[in-house]
Parts: structure tokens; C-alpha cells; sequence
């Protein structure tokens, strides 16, 4: 019996996007562990055949000491999406022309080193408004991938902000990372955002249907700090749950779940950190080995295209929470 299909992707987030994220200093030399990360991606994807998609940031792509790991990942045959330029989880909050030249700037420097445009796009920390999708549709992209379905995106922020060493105007614009209590009740299956440039296609990061609750690799190399095996039974049941919904999965990874301890001393904040290379290469290989035994596994843009022949899609109105006051205030804010 064939296979249902479901996707994988990677956010290539670099070691700097999180210490800017954190609010740590030095970021601004923007260092990396590319060199490091991606041999070992495509390494782990090689031994199992598996093509998917890994989203760029843009401001690697522009550095010369990036070019060589991103080149690679093109070549060996892996879709390229748009992760922006700058990585800033607050792109909500930009005007609709500062979006557009983000996402520009991010074409022009991924499409140099890769050879390729891309035509997918997932917003830094899931960020998305009704002005991104519109410059999203405008610039020919094919699919969006920046809504992920959960309520527990308050619990996140408030998470982070514990944690994070912020400003003042740090926090202010980073009041609205994560979104609010009505993520939870978007759609998992893919649909067509309805917007006033023409419709895109939005393919969710799936949470577990019914109870929106996150089961991507961060999240359960977490759960396997607790116990490897509630873990696994977690994922399996999250993908009983999909298969019985009739909801194709887009799994995500981060870098975060291919390094370990030993790669890098700057991210021990980052939960899971603690953990040696080989523990999580192990984990990760029972992740997507389990993964690939229930489904065909394809990058972003086949699960577009799939979902596009396979079903009607619903149409949907973007409807994002009230951001005008933030903006207002976050327009007061240097860019960078």
C-alpha cells in the first residue's frame, strides 16, 4: 500500500540569530556553526535518502565565510526556502515596503550562493502578517509556511522573556513573538490564504491534531531529557493522531537538534543544550526513522503541489491580531 506523503524542513537559524534573539552580546560578528551543522545534516539525510527543505537566512548567505556549507546544500539537491534576512521574529510589526526589501535583500544574497529563488517562505519565529503574504504573492512565491496551530504561544513569551537579557525596547518590540491564544484555532491542513493580491498557499507546521500541542524534533529532544521513551510514545501518538485526522504532517528541525554541548559553549541556555552531538543524533535518527516508516517524506514544495492536486482547499481571510499599536511603536525603532 503506498505511503501517505508528508514533509520535513529545516530552519537554518545560525548561532547568532539566537544570541540576538536572547539578547546576548556579540552577535553582531555574526558567528556561525554552519561548518559545522550542515555536513552533519546532510550527512544524516544522505544515509537515509531523504530530500527536504531547508529555509536560509539571508544575512548568512551574504557572508562569505557561510557560502561553502549553504552551496552544499543546493547541491545535493535539498529545496531552498526564504528564512528572511535579518531573522527577526518581530517582522509582523515591519510596513509592508520594509517587508518586501527584507525579503528582496534575503533573494539576492540565498539565490547567489545557491544558484536558486526561492519560492517558499517561513517567518522568523513563525512571525506573519497580511503585509508579508501580500509581498509573498506579489514576489511569485509559491507557498508560505509561517502559521503554526497552538495555544500555548503565551506560555512561550512568557517563557522568554524569564529567560532573555532585554532592554527595554528590546521587550517592546518583542511583546508579540509567539502570537496569542488564537493560534490555536487556525487550520492544520494546507489551505489558501484569500488576501487583496490573490491567494497563497499556507502549509501549517503541524501541531497535534485536537489538542495543538507542538510535536516538532525541539520539542521532543526536550521530553527526551525527562525519558527517551515518553518521547517517542508522544511522537508516535501525535502521528496516530495525523494519520486518523487525515492530516499530511510538516515536521520541523532546528540546527539546535543536530548540536550538541561539545559544538558550542554560547547556546547553553537553550534547552536541550546539555546533551552531547551523539545522544541527539541518536534521538534524531528514531525521530525521522519512524518518521519516513509511515510516510513518504518530501521537501515543502511537493507537499504544496500535492496538496494542491489532491484536495479543494479552504479559503481563508487573513485575520492577525490588532497590531496597529505596535507598529506605531515599533516604527519609532532603527531596523537591524
Amino acid at each position: 500500500m503506498t505511503k501517505p506523503f508528508a514533509s520535513l524542513s529545516l530552519d537554518l537559524d545560525n548561532q547568532w540569530s539566537y544570541m540576538k534573539i536572547h539578547g546576548d552580546n556579540g552577535w553582531e560578528e555574526y558567528p556561525s556553526y554552519l561548518d559545522i551543522v550542515v555536513p552533519r545534516v546532510l550527512e544524516f539525510l544522505k544515509q537515509r535518502e531523504l530530500k527536504i527543505t531547508f529555509f536560509i537566512v539571508g544575512q548568512d548567505a551574504a557572508l562569505e565565510k557561510n557560502r561553502g556549507a549553504l552551496a552544499a546544500i543546493a547541491a545535493a539537491g535539498h529545496e531552498i526556502g526564504n528564512h528572511s534576512f535579518r531573522h527577526e521574529p518581530w517582522l509582523h510589526l515591519y510596513s509592508e515596503a520594509d517587508i518586501d526589501a527584507e525579503l528582496a535583500q534575503a533573494e539576492r544574497s540565498i539565490e547567489s550562493v545557491t544558484g536558486v529563488k526561492p519560492i517558499g517562505f517561513r517567518g522568523p519565529g513563525f512571525s506573519l502578517s497580511e503585509a508579508t503574504l501580500n509581498v509573498l504573492h506579489r514576489r511569485g512565491y509559491l507557498y508560505d509556511a509561517s502559521t503554526f496551530p497552538t495555544f500555548l504561544g503565551p506560555l512561550a513569551r512568557a517563557y522568554y522573556f524569564m529567560t532573555a537579557k532585554l532592554d527595554s525596547t528590546q521587550r517592546k518590540e518583542r511583546k508579540a513573538l509567539f502570537g496569542t491564544l488564537g493560534e490555536g484555532l487556525r487550520p492544520l491542513k494546507p489551505y489558501h490564504w484569500r488576501t487583496a493580491e490573490g491567494e497563497l498557499m499556507e502549509i501549517p507546521v503541524t501541531t497535534m491534531p485536537l489538542f495543538k500541542i507542538p510535536f516538532h524534533a525541539s520539542y521532543l529532544l526536550y521530553l527526551s531529557g525527562y525519558s527517551s521513551a515518553l518521547a517517542m510514545m508522544y511522537f508516535r501518538t501525535a502521528l496516530t493522531m495525523c494519520r486518523v485526522s487525515g492530516t499530511s504532517p510538516s515536521l520541523l528541525l532546528h540546527p539546535l537538534d543536530f548540536l550538541g554541548a561539545e559544538d558550542t559553549q554560547a547556546l547553553s541556555f537553550f534547552p536541550g543544550m546539555s546533551m552531547p552531538s551523539s545522544r541527539k543524533l541518536e534521538l534524531m535518527g528514531e525521530v525521522i526513522d519512524q518518521f519516513a516508516m509511515r510516510y513518504t517524506v518530501v521537501n515543502m514544495r511537493t507537499h504544496a503541489e500535492e496538496a494542491a492536486r489532491s484536495a479543494r482547499l479552504p479559503r481563508v481571510v487573513p485575520r492577525f491580531p490588532a497590531l496597529q499599536r505596535q507598529r506605531e511603536a515599533f516604527t519609532a525603532l532603527p531596523l537591524g
